[in-house]
This record gives C-alpha cells, sequence and structure tokens, in this order.
C-alpha cells in the first residue's frame, strides 16, 4: 500500500559538501576548510573546495531534482557564506546565492527544506572559542534571523542543527573531523550543552523572524537498537537501550533529545556522567525547550540487542557471519527505520521525518555509459518498506529524505565514498543519475506503491506486486 497522502519525498545534501567555490563571492573560512588543509586530515588530503560545484551549477542541479520527480530538497546554509566572520557584517552575495536557489527551486516545483547548520563553523568563530564559548548561542541566534529576514517569505520548513552527536563527539571529543580536538568529557558535554542553547535561541529567532507559518524541527542522528527477536522481552530491552545509555559518551539519543522535548537531561544519564555534567539552571532549560513541528532522524544503521540478566536489562546481539555491509562498511539493518521511528515517536509524539538515509556503494559508469547501483535500490527499497510498516503500525512518519542527492565530499573520507542518486564525475563535474534514480522517481510518483518493482516496472521475484 502507499504512504499517507500528504508525504513528503525528497533527496538531502549539505553545503560544505557541495557548494564548492570556497573562497568566492565574499565567503569566509569555516573549520573544515581549515581542518582540510592538514594533511593526512582527509583521506587523500582532499577537500571542499571545488567538490560539486553546486555553487556555480545550482540551476542545472534543480532541473536534475524536478527530473527525478523530487517533492522536496533538504540543502543546508553555510555561515560562513552568509556572514563571513560569524557575526557582523553580512555577505549579501552569500545570501543571494541561497534566495536563487529558493526560487529556482520553488519554480521547479520542489519544497525547500532549509538547515541552519551543518558543521561549517565559521573559523573566527572557532578562534573564540566555538562550541565552547557560551557566547555562540546568540551568534548562533543572530545568523538565524538574517537567514530569516531573506528567506522566510519563501521558505517554511526550518531545522536547526544536524547531528549534535557527530561535530561535537567526533569533532570535540574523538578528534576525527574539524576541528580535531579531543577533550575530556566535561567539555564535550559543555559543547553540548551550548548546542542546545543554540538550537533553542535559534527556535525563537525563528519564530520572531519568519514572514510566514514556519514549521521547525532538528536533525539528531538516531542511535538505533533494535530486537534481535519479535519477543516482548527483546522489544522491551531494544526501547530500554535506544532510549538510554550504558556508557559515558556522547553516543545515544536521550541526552539530545529530552531537553529539546522534555524540558530536562535524563536521570540516567546525570547519574552516569555525574560531576562532568556542565552547570544549567531552569532558565537554560527553559531556552532550550521550545515547541517544535517536527523531529528529523539521520538513520543508516542499528545494533541488534537482546534482553539480559545484567544491571542494564540488555546486551548486544551478535550478527549472523557474513552479514552485508555497504562500501563504508556500515552494516545494512532495514529493521532500524522501524524500530528508531516507532520508540522515537513513542517518547517524544512528533510528527517524524526521515531527514537522512543512504548508504555509500561502489558506484562508477559501466561501459555502457550508465551507472548501475542496485545495491542502492535494494538497500533503499528494503528500508523504505521498514518505514512504511512503522507509518502503517501509526507512526505520525512526514516523509523521506534520501541522502543523498549526489556524490560528494564526505568528510574526513574525503570522495572515496558515494551516496548519491547522482554519479559526480569530478574531474568532469558531469552528472549521471544512476539507476536508482528511476526506480526512485516511480517509488515517488506512486507515493510509495512501487516499492516492489525494479528500475524498469518489473516486479522483483518472490515478491507481489504493489
Amino acid at each position: 500500500m502507499p504512504f499517507p497522502a500528504k508525504f513528503v519525498w525528497g533527496a538531502a545534501a549539505s553545503a560544505y559538501q557541495i557548494e564548492g567555490a570556497a573562497r568566492e563571492d565574499g565567503r569566509g573560512p569555516s573549520i573544515w576548510d581549515d581542518w582540510c588543509r592538514i594533511p593526512g586530515n582527509v583521506w587523500s588530503d582532499q577537500s571542499g573546495d571545488v567538490a560539486c560545484d553546486h555553487y556555480h551549477r545550482m540551476e542545472d542541479d534543480v532541473r536534475l531534482m524536478k527530473e527525478l520527480g523530487l517533492r522536496a530538497y533538504r540543502f543546508s546554509i553555510a555561515w560562513p557564506r552568509v556572514m563571513p566572520e560569524g557575526r557582523g557584517v553580512v555577505n549579501d552575495q552569500g545570501l543571494d546565492f541561497y534566495s536563487r536557489l529558493v526560487d529556482a527551486l520553488l519554480g521547479a516545483g520542489i519544497t525547500p527544506y532549509a538547515t541552519l547548520f551543518h558543521w561549517d563553523l565559521p573559523s573566527t568563530l572557532h578562534r573564540r572559542g566555538g562550541w565552547l564559548n557560551r557566547s555562540i548561542c546568540d551568534w548562533f541566534a543572530d545568523y538565524t534571523a538574517v537567514v530569516m529576514d531573506c528567506l522566510s517569505d519563501r521558505v517554511s520548513h526550518w531545522m536547526t542543527l544536524n547531528e549534535p552527536q557527530v561535530f561535537i563527539k567526533f569533532g570535540y571529543g574523538d578528534g576525527v573531523n574539524a576541528p580535531g580536538f579531543k577533550l575530556p568529557l566535561s567539555e564535550q558535554l559543555l559543547g553540548v550543552h551550548h548546542a542546545l542553547l543554540a538550537h533553542g535561541k535559534s527556535v525563537l529567532a525563528v519564530r520572531a523572524r519568519a514572514r510566514q507559518a514556519a514549521k521547525v524541527g532538528w536533525a539528531p542522528v538516531c542511535v538505533v537498537k533494535y530486537p534481535a527477536t519479535s519477543s516482548a522481552a527483546d522489544v522491551a530491552a531494544a526501547r530500554t537501550a535506544t532510549l538510554g545509555s550504558s556508557q559515558r559518551d556522547l553516543w545515544n539519543n536521550s541526552w539530545y533529545n529530552d531537553p529539546v522535548f522534555l524540558g530536562e537531561y535524563p536521570a540516567h544519564l546525570l547519574s552516569l556522567y555525574g560531576a562532568d555534567v556542565p552547570a544549567f539552571d531552569g532558565a537554560d532549560m527553559s531556552v532550550i525547550r521550545q515547541p517544535l513541528d517536527f523531529l528529523g532522524l539521520n538513520i543508516y544503521e542499528g545494533q541488534p540487542v537482546r534482553a539480559s540478566g545484567n544491571a542494564q536489562g540488555w546486551e548486544n546481539a551478535p550478527r549472523p557471519i557474513g552479514h552485508p555491509l555497504t562500501a563504508f562498511r556500515w552494516p545494512v539493518e532495514p529493521e532500524s527505520l522501524y524500530w528508531g521511528p516507532c520508540f522515537m515517536h513513542e517518547r517524544y509524539n512528533l510528527p517524524i521525518y526521515i531527514t537522512e538515509n543512504g548508504l555509500s556503494s561502489m558506484d562508477w559508469p559501466s561501459m555502457d555509459g550508465r551507472v548501475h547501483d542496485p545495491q542502492r535500490i535494494d538497500f533503499t527499497r528494503r528500508y523504505l518498506l521498514s518505514l512504511r510498516r512503522a507509518s502503517e503500525d501509526g507512526v505520525d512518519i512526514a516523509g523521506y529524505l534520501h541522502w543523498s542527492l549526489m556524490d560528494n565530499f564526505e568528510w574526513a573520507a574525503g570522495y572515496r565514498e558515494r551516496f548519491g542518486l547522482v554519479y559526480v564525475d569530478y574531474a568532469t563535474q558531469q552528472r549521471t543519475p544512476k539507476d536508482s534514480c528511476a526506480w526512485y522517481r516511480r517509488v515517488i510518483e506512486s507515493n510509495g506503491a512501487h516499492l516492489d518493482t525494479d528500475p524498469f516496472g518489473q516486479a522483483f521475484p518472490g515478491t507481489p506486486a504493489s
């Protein structure tokens, strides 16, 4: 059966990963520009200086989106392109690029979904302490206001932060992403608290400056633990594992979402983190807990768990030998797109968008000139069938935004990984829609009713046609 009538189908990308034009038209440097210039930080010492050259090819890329049949496009706005120093002076050329992008999307019948921060922190703000400086909450709010004044007459769907777990944990804790710090847990938690405050102040700025009714959410990672079996005990264990944590690190859900939606840090993590928790008060929580319209979830994988007699009540369950992996060596776990939304909807009771989901695959042009990516079709079909099941079981699933529109700069992995529906030849910047484009277009046109057909409309063996 199809998805709900108003279901939103789209794809996603982010500024640093596709735009290029890193030193053009007044754009200031970001921490990723700085990070990529240090040898050894990124695979093959690559950078986003040119990336997919989307800055110069935006109109053609929007035409591709229209041909793909997208109904929505999630993009991020580069803070250093809009405000080169992160605060103060506004770069009109930068704002004009996003204004033209929005106009092109609307002209193509595609709804823009704008993300305000997708990791490209202005370098000047980093030198002032970045996410460790409480002032960043106001800097981010001021930047939000500038963007709203320019775009909110045409953009109605907004996300504040993308994956705070990643840009704090990997950037300030593990040191594998920009800015490359390996700080103690107390400072990582301080960075998270400031990110949450920045989110809250950004929402306030959206509400105050919006020139039309605005729908606001955010897009954290959803760390999914799913039941190894259908037993009630394993389901309960998976729920506990997804909503809790037994590790003294930042890789969890509730430390981020509970303050945003419930106005408090979870008690079990306050106890676990102990003296490393930064000082905060009720006023902070009042800022963080702003009414939101939806929850975005970025889901790629999951971990099977089972009930256990240990203190936490669950344990990781082993995967079978030979369990499928993507080219990035991430496990293929379609169940994650059922159980993640289920558990998050139970706890926070808001409409859910899957704001990222996809895979890196081993794609290259075949001798016939086409890019055949059957693994992407199979992966996406499996995950969407799980998401459709969640919708049928009562979870309010509002939309699905595939990651990603096109191959792009995959952070520390450079251009090694290809997540796109569209193949990019980085030497020529030629775009080649992959087979998955034709298949996804049929899925969109049928509102999910054709999940059981291949790119050419033939039923997959062993499955009924929709």
